[in-house]
């Protein structure tokens, strides 16, 4: 039998984008049946531009024979948001998380008359990354109408002029029929910074986008930034967070894995 308010954690290399799509979907099949507990996926993807359903192939400004020269894949997603880009050096992160189970629902409307509350997970997403961020004396901040995580430009930045921030980490979410999330947060440790050049980032004219490692000398090692990010999770969302070694998940071997 499944531990109550577990959360399992698989940490991965560099996996192809679609392989990492494939994981969430079946993942959130298995969460939405109650056969695994929520899941936590934190990887790399080789280098890659995703549009999502607000998106527009027009906020690609390389052409596809500068995309095939940098082999840059492009896949259109079913998350929130406009065009991001993911690459090697960013921590990718997918929480497979039943909002029901969480506590984040209400009365509402839907089929079992109850109203999820995505908006709220979306909040609780930056908030981590911003307390995680926090912690290595980062000053990152969300923005009034805008998702992801910033952090000022200069020291006098209290504007909302986009020119103000630059964004350290992207945010899209999309809700399964079954009320489990799927997609979530990209942050920028030291991925190679050029690629944002090729796109209209989150489809935000002006955009700055910005990693831990221009902010920081030295950057922490990205362990020491995984662990603190995960006692976030574990605090925000009131779950042991267990490391597992592979995918798929057996539970029978759930006695075997790291407490976190």
């Amino acid at each position: 039998m499944l531990m109550q308010k577990t959360c399992w954690v698989f940490q991965s290399g560099i996996v192809p984008y679609e392989e990492a799509w494939e994981w969430q979907k079946a993942l959130a099949e298995r969460v939405a049946q109650g056969t695994c507990p929520p899941v936590l996926l934190l990887l790399e993807h080789p280098h890659t531009y995703t549009i999502g359903r607000r998106g527009s192939k027009e906020h690609i400004l390389w052409d596809n024979e500068e995309l095939a020269r940098r082999h840059i894949a492009v896949h259109w997603v079913d998350r929130g948001g406009d065009v991001t880009y993911h690459g090697p050096g960013q921590l990718v992160g997918y929480p497979i998380f039943p909002l029901r189970q969480l506590g984040l629902a209400s009365q509402g409307a839907d089929r079992n008359g109850m109203k999820l509350d995505v908006i709220t997970f979306v909040e609780q997403l930056e908030q981590i990354l911003i307390h995680t961020l926090r912690q290595f004396g980062i000053l990152a901040s969300s923005r009034a109408g805008l998702r992801g995580v910033w952090v000022p430009a200069t020291k006098a930045a209290e504007t909302p002029q986009a020119q103000d921030w630059k964004k350290i980490a992207s945010i899209g979410i999309k809700l399964t029929a079954q009320g489990v999330t799927q997609h979530g947060f990209a942050l920028n440790i030291n991925p190679q910074m050029d690629y944002w050049k090729g796109l209209i980032p989150c489809g935000i004219f002006g955009c700055q986008m910005i990693s831990m490692a221009e902010i920081l000398q030295p950057l922490p090692k990205r362990e020491i930034i995984i662990q603190a990010l995960l006692d976030k999770f574990k605090r925000t969302f009131r779950l042991t967070m267990l490391e597992i070694p592979q995918l798929p998940f057996d539970t029978s071997l759930e006695s075997q894995y790291t407490i976190r």
